[in-house]
């Protein structure tokens, strides 16, 4: 068995990708993934499937935290007090991603349910897509998968 668990795990949040050989038995895969389901999300994903849930989540904790730094620094320099500002950023990014999964509506649906017609969203999304970070993100992972294929 290969497992790749994230750290939201330490706050009983975590997602982790599984993948097993054909010497484990159904019964201890699901003994397996009901140990890792007491600390979050765990899903079955074939082996050529792991680096990329490396990825997308094994390191993407450290992703969203730089995201989350940087959307405090902004509020900071707005004036918001630093602990402050992070909670607002972190129940943010909670809240849209518990959206996103309750929904199960596309982000990019999301995202224009946000964005008004000549308001101040769309106006922060166009100078996110003008530097790219949605390629940068892209990027980022390709850069973190292929290094795990070649662990």
């Amino acid at each position: 068995m290969r497992c790749m668990p994230n750290t939201p795990a330490l706050v009983l949040e975590g997602c982790t990708g599984v993948c097993a050989n054909d010497r484990v038995s159904e019964a201890e895969m699901a003994e397996v993934m009901g140990l890792l389901r007491s600390f979050g999300v765990a899903e079955a994903v074939p082996e050529r499937l792991m680096d990329a849930v490396v990825g997308v989540s094994g390191r993407s904790p450290a992703y969203v935290f730089l995201f989350l730094e940087a959307m405090g620094d902004a509020a900071v320099a707005a004036g918001m007090p630093r602990q402050q500002a992070y909670t607002f950023a972190a129940q943010a990014v909670l809240g849209s991603a518990k959206l996103m999964l309750e929904t199960g509506k596309h982000p990019g649906e999301l995202k224009d349910m946000v964005c008004s017609p000549g308001g101040t969203t769309i106006q922060a999304v166009k100078v996110l897509e003008e530097k790219g970070l949605r390629g940068a993100v892209m990027d980022a992972m390709e850069a973190c998968i292929e290094k795990s294929r070649n662990l």
